[in-house]
């Protein structure tokens, strides 16, 4: 590829990352100004959301555990609109002994999932010298695997699309850091027995963090290919009156884009571990579950693929991901309503994005999620979403 042909895609790549599922970096739409030595940048952006669920309501955001399944009954037919992904963030980078000093502060509105409305920490860190601290992506996986969509919820199966407060070093290629466990977080907890009705899981109320969890990631480019490879490994802790056991999670990630043409990316990335948890995003269960006492890891794998073809005023992205776990044992140790465990999520997105003008950004997608659980059933919903952005 030529630099010519480089710089066509960057407004492509550009157009991409806004309402990529949180990927986007508003620093080219931003208002800058400088104080001192300081040069600061104000972003964001106002975005309305509307969508449409044909077949039961999945909230402002696709939960895939709300999926009907065989046997279960729902209303069909729900709209709603919302604005809880509008955004706002604040940027600094200050000369400092030879290495910028940078600062990043990012809220939205889109805590108190699923209704939302509340304010949220997105990001909040500082670097220096190779030394990341704060909130920011964790930094287990990448962004490249990850297709623009404009639903908030991410494509499953890919690593984690968060963020978490982390002390992070790089060398080079390499970044290491170590990450906040959050053993109270739902999606962090030991499961004690499990909802028939969604799939979902009930947790041990003696979840314990006795140590962080550690990330490393390796991500460079061999020409044009962008790709990642990176490793997580965490403890799961329940400590209580009656409960003290202790197991590791790990998890794996490699993930890569690559241009074929200058108007056609495709990506995609394989995640798998063992007790690997939130780390894997949309993990249909828990990173583990006690049986007598003790904790047995969960084994979960997923994988995404995509593509991206510049037409016309905008660009048309298709995505598949799936998430998987292994809920065999826990069926097995006879844990509650472990038949209706969620066992695997898939999602497909295909959606149309275009910028009329600069700064403003329009869109339609319709996203068709399977739901299955451990006893076999398994359903689907058809959801049509369509966008409004308006960026400074």
């Amino acid at each position: 590829m030529t630099i010519s042909q480089r710089n066509l895609l960057k407004p492509t790549l550009l157009a991409l990352s806004v309402v990529g599922a949180g990927v986007m970096s508003m620093t080219s739409s931003a208002v800058s100004f400088e104080v001192g030595e300081t040069k600061a940048s104000v972003y964001g952006f106002a975005k309305l959301d509307a969508i449409y669920d044909r077949d039961n309501d999945l909230g402002n955001l696709a939960a895939r555990p709300r999926i009907l399944i065989d046997g279960q009954t729902g209303v069909d037919g729900n709209f709603d609109m919302h604005a809880y992904q509008s955004r706002l963030g604040f940027k600094t980078a200050t000369p400092a002994a030879g290495s910028p000093l940078v600062t990043h502060v990012e809220v939205d509105w889109f805590d108190n999932v699923p209704e939302g409305g509340e304010l949220r920490l997105r990001h909040a860190y500082g670097s220096w010298n190779n030394v990341l601290a704060g909130k920011t992506w964790t930094n287990f996986g990448s962004q490249l695997s990850r297709t623009p969509i404009i639903d908030f919820a991410p494509s499953p199966g890919q690593s984690k699309s968060g963020r978490k407060a982390q002390l992070r070093y790089t060398m080079g290629d390499f970044h290491v850091a170590l990450e906040n466990p959050e053993p109270h977080d739902f999606n962090n907890a030991v499961a004690v027995g499990f909802n028939p009705a969604r799939g979902g899981y009930a947790v041990s109320q003696d979840n314990h963090a006795a140590m962080p969890d550690a990330t490393l990631r390796y991500q460079t480019q061999a020409g044009d290919l962008h790709y990642s490879l990176s490793a997580v490994a965490h403890q799961l802790n329940v400590e209580g009156e009656k409960l003290n056991d202790d197991a590791m999670g790990w998890g794996i990630n490699a993930a890569a884009s690559y241009p074929m043409t200058p108007a056609f990316i495709v990506r995609g990335g394989l995640t798998y571990g063992d007790g690997i948890g939130e780390y894997m995003q949309n993990n249909p269960s828990a990173p583990g579950f006690l049986d007598g006492g003790e904790i047995e890891t969960i084994e979960a794998w997923g994988a995404n693929v995509g593509m991206s073809l510049k037409t016309g005023p905008g660009v048309v992205n298709l995505g598949y991901g799936v998430s998987n776990a292994d809920m065999d044992d826990a069926v097995k140790a006879g844990l509650p309503g472990a038949a209706g465990a969620n066992e695997k999520f898939e999602a497909v997105h295909l959606n149309y994005i275009w910028s009329p003008v600069k700064r403003v950004s329009y869109g339609v997608e319709a996203g068709y999620h399977t739901r299955k659980v451990a006893d076999g059933r398994d359903g689907d919903a058809l959801r049509i979403q369509g966008m409004a952005m308006y960026a400074f």
